[in-house]
């Protein structure tokens, strides 16, 4: 082929038009990336995008976020990325809601901004919403900063008061059948406990978010049982954790609230394949209710009872059913001894799904009154809290009876590699070091080495 200088100055146009096209295409394909974000996570927690937890929770906070980083330099904790870091997670914070806005502040440089901000450590993390402020620490993983927006965006100060001395499961408790994992995380989440005791006090405080009763264990006290009464009679919203169908002195409540409670306990045959025993019951089906909105996680109540209410025109309540067990399982009609074998009697027993939890409501002078009576506290306990969406459903619940509806979301997951444990030892510290050292400098200059090995060889051939 005879290349003249009219097919040259052709080859030259269209090599020249390539090249025009390709740079539009750049150009073009830069400003759509600018214009639209399109992220799809891989990694094991959802590292790099939000949870939709997170996600709701920012719908609902209207002004702006102010995020302060009080770091020397760029190193906060030994590193030499720690500014680049933060920048990288408040951005996944920013493509959900733009008027996050990030600042860096050096407190060698500037010691008097530290100083009015009250920072103690370096590194630290000051969060401003609507004049309120808190203060967080590296290494900060999605669960603590949603945690931290929760807490300030929670417009209901008022403290969740539970009932004590009766037995019942604590809100502070460390023993496996209390709450105090429960308590941990409601506190986390900007709740105040409160603990009054109602055989000095003359009536339960009305200031109070709600009351919790957990499952007493001896009778409450005729006296005190009748100013919890009063206290629903005046407007207050509880929390009733029931383990069985003994309600421990507040019958009066009870009827009240037309509350019934079987004997027996639901049985699933089908918790079987989850390794666990017909007494355990798993839960995937809910009501129609604020509370399990978009709730899909599955839930597990061991020795669930079967709850019902009735909503009178005397006492005005509106009746929701919450969750449903055991749907191809049974309601025992008697209590079943620990070992016996779950047999379904066809005369007695009722088939499933059984509901075990209701929410109640209704309104009260100016304001709404709301009750949650659940047949089953062990779900909350700090034995069973961590299992499936225990903990989503009852930190829901609890934001329901505080009237903090928009706050009722799942939450984040914590990430379970957040932080690297090096053995103290020197084969331990020597395997690190290769570790990390290998893709920061030995990868890269070994794949450098093998293509000049190659391109040589091929030049040569």
């Amino acid at each position: 082929m005879n290349i003249n200088r009219k097919l040259r100055f052709q080859l030259l146009v269209q090599n020249g038009f390539f090249v025009l096209l390709f740079l539009l295409l750049v150009i073009l394909l830069g400003y759509l990336a600018s214009q639209y974000h399109i992220a799809k996570d891989i990694t094991q927690a959802n590292r790099n995008i939000l949870t939709q937890g997170s996600v709701n929770v920012l719908k609902q906070m209207n002004g702006p976020i102010n995020i302060t980083v009080f770091a020397t330099k760029d190193d906060a904790s030994s590193g030499d990325n720690f500014r680049k870091g933060m920048i990288d997670f408040v951005t996944r914070y920013q493509r959900e809601k733009k008027n996050i806005n990030l600042t860096f502040i050096n407190p060698s440089v500037e010691p008097k901004l530290a100083q009015e901000a009250g920072v103690k450590e370096d590194g630290e993390v000051v969060v401003e919403y609507q004049k309120r402020t808190e203060h967080i620490t590296p290494p900060i993983a999605e669960q603590e900063m949603t945690n931290l927006l929760v807490r300030l965006s929670r417009t209901n100060q008022q403290a969740v008061m539970y009932l004590d001395g009766h037995g019942e499961r604590n809100l502070l408790g460390i023993k496996n059948h209390d709450l105090g994992e429960f308590g941990k995380q409601l506190e986390k989440k900007g709740f105040k406990f409160a603990n009054p005791d109602l055989t000095i006090a003359q009536a339960v405080p009305s200031n109070g978010a709600m009351l919790v009763i957990a499952s007493p264990q001896v009778d409450v006290s005729e006296v005190e049982a009748k100013k919890i009464k009063t206290y629903l009679e005046s407007g207050g919203n509880l929390l009733w954790l029931l383990d069985d169908d003994n309600f421990r002195g507040l019958n009066v409540v009870a009827e009240y609230l037309g509350l019934q409670v079987s004997s027996g306990i639901a049985l699933d045959m089908a918790s079987a394949q989850y390794g666990a025993d017909a007494r355990v019951s798993f839960a995937s089906l809910y009501g129609e209710h604020p509370i399990t909105t978009n709730f899909m996680l599955r839930t597990l109540f061991p020795e669930a009872h079967e709850v019902t209410a009735k909503g009178t025109d005397e006492n005005g309540w509106k009746v929701s059913n919450l969750v449903e067990v055991a749907p191809n399982g049974w309601l025992s009609a008697e209590k079943l001894a620990k070992d016996a074998k779950p047999v379904f009697n066809e005369k007695k027993d009722k088939r499933g799904p059984i509901n075990i939890g209701v929410a109640l409501e209704r309104i009260y002078g100016k304001k709404g009154q709301r009750v949650v009576v659940m047949g089953n506290g062990n779900f909350l306990s700090n034995t069973f809290i961590t299992n499936g969406g225990n903990l989503d459903l009852g930190v829901n619940m609890v934001n329901w009876l505080a009237g903090d509806d928009k706050l009722i979301t799942i939450q984040p997951m914590p990430l379970k590699d957040i932080n690297v444990t090096i053995p103290d030892t020197d084969s331990g510290r020597l395997v690190a070091w290769t570790v990390f050292h290998a893709f920061q400098y030995f990868i890269p200059l070994g794949m450098m080495i093998a293509g000049f090995y190659f391109w040589w060889k091929r030049r040569k051939a």
